[in-house]
């Protein structure tokens, strides 16, 4: 009698596509978040408002600062244990 061994490759083929897709799309709103903020700094027609605007949307959602402990704990490493 051979046991019954649970084959998991699918589930894990489908999660696989489903991060990379939702890494992909992070990654094109950044991009867009980035030319926007080009335009808006070569642009002279521009207001500074708006310049104002666009770097603080660049500083606030691209190089905003994020501990370790947040990085950790968001992909579940106090909460599963370590398989080495």
């Amino acid at each position: 009698m051979t046991p019954y061994t649970q084959n998991n490759q699918n589930h894990l083929a489908e999660e696989h596509r489903r991060f990379e897709n939702y890494l992909v799309q992070e990654s094109r709103i950044a991009l867009l978040k980035i030319q926007s903020w080009q335009f808006a700094m070569k642009t002279p027609e521009v207001g500074v408002h708006y310049q104002q605007e666009a770097t603080d949307m660049v500083k606030k959602s691209l190089l905003s600062f994020v501990p370790n402990s947040f990085v950790l704990s968001e992909e579940g490493y106090y909460f599963k244990p370590i398989f080495n």
